[in-house]
C-alpha cells in the first residue's frame, strides 16, 4: 500500500484545513489522507509576498515527509510548486493546476470565484501560463478575506451572488478560488445549478490515480 497523500494548507489558519479535511472525507474510503496545516504561514495568503514566503517552509515540510505517496499544495496561488516538486520524490499537485483542468473537462468555459481583486492579477498570470486564459468566461472576487470564506456567516450568500454573475459572463463551471471556500461546495452547486469544482478535491481526486495506478 503506498503512503498517504499529504493535503498542506500553506496559511497558519486551522478552519481551513479543518474545512478542506471535511471536504475529503469521502475520499479516505479509497486512499488515507492527511491534512496539516503550515504553521509557518501567514493567517490566510492574499498577497504575492504571501505566496512567496511560504515556499521555502512547503518545500521543508515536504522533505520531512519521506513516507508520502503523493502531496498536494491547498492554496489557489499553488505556491512554491515548482520548488515542491523539484524536492518530491512523488507527485505533487497544486489546487488551481487540477481546478482548471477538471472544470475544462465538465464544461466549455469556466468562471473563478476570486478571495479579492489582486488575486485575480496572480490567478491570470497562472492561466497565462497554462495557456488556458482563452477557456475563461470571468473571474470575480467576493471582496473578503480567506478567514471570512471559510466561516463567514455571509459566504454562501455572496458566493450565489457573484455564481449568478459569472454565470451570466458565460461560464458553464465555476471553481472555488480559494481552499477556504471548500465547505461551500454542495450548497452553492445545488442553488446555482451548474458544476461547482472545489479545487481541492479534483487535487485529491488527480493524486489518487496517481497512487493507486
Amino acid at each position: 500500500m503506498t503512503g498517504p497523500i499529504v493535503v498542506i494548507n500553506p496559511n497558519s489558519n486551522q478552519a481551513v484545513t479543518d474545512g478542506l479535511s471535511e471536504a475529503l472525507e469521502p475520499f479516505r474510503a479509497a486512499v488515507p489522507i492527511e491534512c496539516l496545516t503550515l504553521d509557518e504561514g501567514p493567517f490566510g495568503i492574499e498577497s504575492q509576498r504571501d505566496v512567496d514566503q511560504v515556499a521555502l517552509p512547503l518545500a521543508a515540510l515536504i522533505e520531512r515527509r519521506p513516507d508520502a505517496g503523493a502531496f498536494v499544495i491547498a492554496c489557489y496561488s499553488d505556491p512554491g510548486i515548482d520548488l515542491c516538486r523539484a524536492t518530491a520524490r512523488v507527485p505533487v499537485f497544486g489546487i488551481q493546476e487540477s481546478g482548471l483542468l477538471t472544470a475544462m473537462a465538465r464544461g466549455d468555459r469556466f468562471g473563478v470565484f476570486a478571495i479579492a481583486e489582486p488575486s485575480i492579477r496572480r490567478h491570470m498570470r497562472y492561466m497565462r501560463r497554462m495557456g488556458v486564459e482563452q477557456r475563461l468566461a470571468g473571474e470575480r472576487a467576493l471582496n473578503m478575506s480567506v478567514d471570512e470564506s471559510a466561516r463567514g456567516d455571509g459566504t454562501l450568500a455572496r458566493l450565489t451572488e457573484v455564481g449568478h454573475e459569472l454565470i451570466g459572463d458565460g461560464a458553464e463551471v465555476l471553481i472555488l478560488g480559494c481552499a477556504g471556500m471548500a465547505r461551500h461546495r454542495a450548497p452553492l452547486q445545488e442553488a446555482l445549478g451548474c458544476p461547482v469544482i472545489d479545487p481541492t478535491q479534483a487535487a485529491v481526486a488527480m493524486a489518487m490515480g496517481a497512487v493507486l495506478a
